[in-house]
């Protein structure tokens, strides 16, 4: 029986706010059934298991995220677009480190290909047709930004630029300016 106000949206939205608080490899189900006071059996008509509740926490991450980088893109191209997508990543991660790092867990194939995933990468190459790249070298820019984003947010996270100057945000400008000259001047293979 399925208990009245529990839905699979409010488990995966429950379990991403206790990965906020508390980091997603804590999040299980017994802690979202603690969280509204039922039984765990109470949430098995829902989710399966607690790596199926990361499933749908790690959707949702990648939803939200999708939805403010389209928000963010709008009406921008070229390195204002660049920026304002770095900005996005960064600024989620600062605000949901929970939900960040749901983001990046790794999904099986159908899942990943019915999830806001594929509107990331859309977003990242339609950004880079305004620096005029085709593939294979348009793939090697998707993959160098998510790199460079995703390393930079993480090291940040973790504290390691807090003890050494100059300032974070001074060193992500900087960052931002360098990708984008190399984005201009890709080098041919």
């Amino acid at each position: 029986m399925v208990r009245a106000g529990l839905t699979t949206e409010r488990l995966a939205r429950a379990g991403a706010e206790l990965a906020d608080e508390v980091g997603f490899d804590q999040v299980t189900v017994s802690a979202v059934a603690r969280r509204f006071d039922v039984k765990v059996a109470s949430l098995y008509s829902h989710v399966k298991n607690s790596q199926d509740l990361k499933t749908k926490i790690a959707l949702l991450a990648l939803e939200e995220l999708a939805d403010r980088a389209s928000d963010a893109l709008a009406g921008r191209a070229g390195k204002d677009a660049l920026i304002a997508l770095a900005n996005v990543y960064r600024d989620y991660a600062r605000e949901h480190p929970g939900r960040y790092a749901a983001a990046q867990l790794r999904l099986d194939p159908a899942t990943a290909a019915a999830s806001a995933g594929g509107r990331h990468a859309q977003m990242t190459r339609a950004i880079l047709r305004g620096y005029d790249l085709t593939e294979p070298d348009q793939t090697h820019a998707v993959r160098l930004l998510g790199s460079v984003f995703h390393g930079y947010v993480t090291l940040e996270l973790g504290g390691g630029f807090d003890h050494s100057a100059p300032d974070s945000q001074e060193t992500w400008t900087r960052v931002l300016d360098g990708l984008d000259a190399l984005l201009r001047n890709w080098p041919a293979a």
